[in-house]
């Protein structure tokens, strides 16, 4: 088993991830740490034949993802989580089980309280639906208990950025490519 990094399986994993998620020209942005394998030339070719952005960490900040840190405070405060691990093989089946948690079982505040798969597979509506309606019964049973009128459950955001794209000059706002970073 390899266990060191390797430009040629960072390409192999792009590709079939874009493959597997059916992502078109102009769909994705990539965020990365200035790594060998995420700065290399072939990847860099890779990214355009795919039509995927590449976006870069900020040299020498080893913190500027909000993404990945929001995931990594997550699974480090969990209960589960390990104080070291025993091996590599131990690391990996501890850190799958977290992630496996993290997707599709945590429920996050910034995404309406749908799990990252919900929002990603589009899986939204039928639950929102669900928390309108308590929500409606909740207003229609005490509206004194909502000073603000009637509620509504929070909506995922349309977008996710690190580092927002330029805006092209002369195109409408809702001409503008909508990019997702997942």
């Amino acid at each position: 088993m390899n266990t060191c990094s390797n430009a040629e399986l960072t390409q192999r994993l792009v590709r079939d991830a874009c493959d597997r998620q059916g992502i078109v020209d102009g769909q994705l942005t990539v965020h990365s740490d200035r790594g060998t394998e995420m700065t290399s030339e072939p990847l860099a070719l890779l990214y355009a034949d795919l039509g995927v952005t590449r976006s870069l960490g900020r040299p020498p900040t080893s913190n500027d993802s909000p993404f990945s840190e929001a995931r990594f405070k997550a699974l480090k405060y969990r209960p589960d989580f390990p104080d070291r691990f025993g091996s590599i093989e131990d690391a990996r089946a501890k850190s799958a089980a977290l992630l496996d948690w993290y997707n599709n079982q945590h429920r996050h505040s910034s995404l309406g309280l749908l799990t990252p798969a919900d929002v990603h597979h589009g899986r939204v509506a039928e639950p929102l639906a669900v928390r309108d309606q308590e929500l409606s019964a909740a207003f229609a049973a005490r509206p004194q208990r909502f000073v603000r009128g009637a509620p509504r459950a929070k909506r995922p955001p349309k977008a996710a950025w690190i580092n927002p794209p330029v805006r092209s000059v002369g195109i409408s706002e809702a001409e503008q490519p909508l990019v997702t970073a997942h």
